[in-house]
């Protein structure tokens, strides 16, 4: 139920307006702290704070509640000012709204397109305004460059980022670098929060705030951090109207540099530093000022000031982040790439990264088109596609959208259950050349067909000039089945294995079954090794072969028909393996059967989520002349938890028997 207030100006009200804050730490210091000087000036007063990371029962003399709804029971709620995790903005803006309050949200408002109509809905019904905080939106300068007396009509604006951001910034929270939690899009990057207003800027300055000023979005998102958002990334928009708003933007230079906007006029251009409001023409600065936002929101309450930052002026920015949230961001390759520091100040450099992002601005261009080395603008392109009573559970990817240190090959993903709970994860911030179900060798007579480092005995793992790649030369598909020709080849083009790949696929009663053949094949008469860290001297590492990478899951549980645990199941030989967990919060379980060898299971569930048939424990497969080397397995993949066999056990019921289930190291 939406509670009564007075409309924006209405002189009924006297007392000054009640604010909540939700979110005292991180940005919420620097709201706490405009509050707090409204507060001494008698423009508000702080009713509450609601923190759930505050123990204490006050804030400074302030209560601290629960929620805003809490908060009425000590005085007025006039204004929401939230602060908190992206994830969260959206219920609390709507909690805030439905409770008479205008708010105040912290940027970016929502990051969908859908809920950010849900929110525009929800402000029109309850009465009550949205203003976003988008600071930088308060400058006097952006008036000053868009009336056409310094540059004329603004034709385009370019947005320049560099800074730098070590390790600890990343472990700051739970969300930081983070795409989704819990199921919710949060899409924390360098385009979406760091130097969000370098975008956000960028576009008023060309005019293009609303979603319908939109014609084009263009992105190229990177990271050097092990993070599943991007750090160095390029957006271009298009407006309607012809002009072009960019953004060149990186957390991996060399130093912090003050970030700004270089705006091109009809008659002349300036360079706009948003962060100090100052706009530099003709190398003559001018210093201006800016409106606090929050102040602009009461002014807007007490006497009908129009909102420098309306929820309906961010549509553009939403757009960006639904181009954001439909690329995935690509790795850096290593050559690229140093590293600064230890432990949480520990920090990647990418090498040349301050002139790349200099000639993109310049240019209004994306990194790829300007030549940047690292640029990888290769996508996966989809083969084919598994499907089951008309539900698509698989796509078969090429391998393209993989960097060359990540030894490209072609493999599923997105694997889904027939409840469309995706199971499978590829390029994943820990280890780039992941890539969803499929075969990686990561010795192939001294190629790494694997990706990543090399296992070198007595040294470890180093970086080599020595990554393969495997592509699909011929493929035929016939009903629920796939025939596929797979060359694998050196860094030098030279053919080292031939694979026949066979893949079929069914509905069973428990869902859905995969099964997947690969026989290899000599190129010529030499005996090809199929090897790894096992076979090159690394104890318990024997992945390599048929592999599936689960994507982030909850409440592992992994087992055999003797053994359960991954300490117990992990260089177990068993007929058949098991993997249960919950993926955003829904559960699943995938088992995989070895059909025709009894290759040690790889199992990996602590460090990261992945289960493998290992080609090479201890010693390598050798593939002789005129004699394939054949794998076979069989997976069921399942919604929810399966029900077992009577006489299939884990040690939780009959004690821990290895027996069966040899362990081989």
């Amino acid at each position: 139920m939406t509670t009564e207030r007075p409309a924006a100006g209405d002189p009924s009200r006297t007392a000054p307006p009640g604010i909540v804050l939700v979110g005292a730490r991180g940005y919420g210091l620097h709201h706490r702290a405009t509050i707090d000087r409204l507060v001494g000036l008698g423009a508000c007063t702080l009713t509450a704070v609601v923190d759930p990371t505050l123990d204490a029962d006050e804030d400074g003399g302030v209560p601290v509640v629960l929620d805003v709804a809490a908060a009425r029971a000590i005085g007025p709620i006039d204004v929401v000012v939230v602060a908190a995790p992206i994830a969260a903005h959206l219920p609390l803006a709507l909690a805030a709204l439905e409770s008479g309050a205008d708010v105040l949200l912290e940027k970016p408002p929502v990051t969908t397109r859908a809920d950010l109509a849900t929110l525009l809905d929800a402000e029109r019904r309850s009465g009550r305004v949205v203003q976003v905080g988008f600071q930088s939106l308060g400058s006097h300068a952006l008036p000053a460059l868009r009336d056409g007396s310094l540059v004329g009509t603004v034709r385009s604006a370019a947005a320049v980022g560099t800074w730098t951001r070590d390790q600890a910034y990343w472990d700051r929270s739970a969300w930081a670098g983070r795409r989704r939690v819990d199921g919710v899009d949060v899409l924390d990057g360098v385009v979406t929060n760091p130097l969000a207003h370098a975008v956000a800027t960028a576009l008023a300055l060309v005019g293009c705030r609303r979603a319908d000023e939109v014609a084009r979005v263009e992105v190229e998102l990177y990271r050097a951090n092990a993070i599943e958002g991007d750090d160095t990334s390029a957006v271009r928009v298009t407006t309607t109207a012809g002009r072009e708003a960019t953004a060149a933007l990186t957390l991996c230079g060399p130093t912090e540099v003050l970030p700004s906007v270089r705006v091109r006029g009809t008659t002349g251009s300036a360079v706009l530093g948003y962060t100090t409001d100052e706009v530099t023409i003709d190398g003559v600065t001018h210093g201006l000022g800016r409106t606090d936002l929050l102040e602009n929101l009461l002014a807007h309450r007490s006497r009908g000031d129009a909102l420098l930052v309306p929820l309906v002026s961010t549509g553009a920015f939403v757009e960006v982040l639904e181009a954001v949230r439909a690329t995935e961001p690509v790795q850096i390759d290593h050559p690229w790439v140093t590293w600064d520091g230890e432990g949480p100040t520990r920090r990647p450099l990418v090498t040349g990264v301050e002139a790349v992002v200099d000639r993109a601005a310049d240019q209004r261009a994306l990194f790829s088109e300007v030549g940047a080395p690292w640029a990888h603008a290769d996508r996966d392109e989809a083969l084919d596609e598994l499907v089951v009573d008309g539900v698509p559970v698989a796509s078969v990817l090429d391998g393209a959208g993989t960097i060359p240190t990540s030894s490209p090959r072609p493999y599923l993903h997105p694997v889904r259950t027939l409840g469309g709970t995706v199971v499978s994860a590829h390029h994943p911030p820990d280890h780039d050349w992941h890539c969803g179900v499929g075969f990686a060798i990561p010795d192939l007579d001294g190629v790494n067909c694997w990706g990543g480092r090399t296992y070198v005995h007595g040294e470890g793992y180093v970086w080599r000039d020595d990554h393969g790649s495997a592509t699909v030369v011929h493929a035929e598909h016939h009903g629920p089945s796939l025939r596929q020709e797979v060359v694998w080849r050196g860094p030098d083009g030279h053919v080292a294995l031939h694979e026949d790949r066979a893949l079929a696929w069914r509905a069973v009663d428990t869902g859905w079954e995969l099964t997947w053949s690969s026989s290899f094949r000599v190129p010529g008469d030499a005996v090809v090794r199929l090897g790894g860290p096992g076979s090159n001297g690394r104890v318990g590492a024997g992945y390599g072969g048929f592999t599936w990478r689960f994507p982030p899951c909850a409440d592992i549980a992994v087992r055999t028909a003797t053994a359960s645990g991954e300490d117990a199941v992990h260089g177990s030989v068993a007929p058949w393996v098991e993997w249960s967990a919950t993926f955003e919060g829904v559960g699943a379980t995938v088992r995989f059967e070895a059909l025709d060898h009894d290759d040690p299971w790889f199992v990996r569930a602590a460090e990261y989520p992945a289960i493998g048939s290992a080609l090479a424990w201890r010693t390598p497969t050798l593939v002789h002349p005129g004699v394939p080397v054949v794998r076979s397995f069989r997976a069921t993949v399942s919604d929810g938890p399966v029900e077992h066999d009577p006489g299939e056990h884990g040690p939780g019921e009959h004690g821990p028997d290895r027996s069966a289930n040899t362990l081989v190291g």
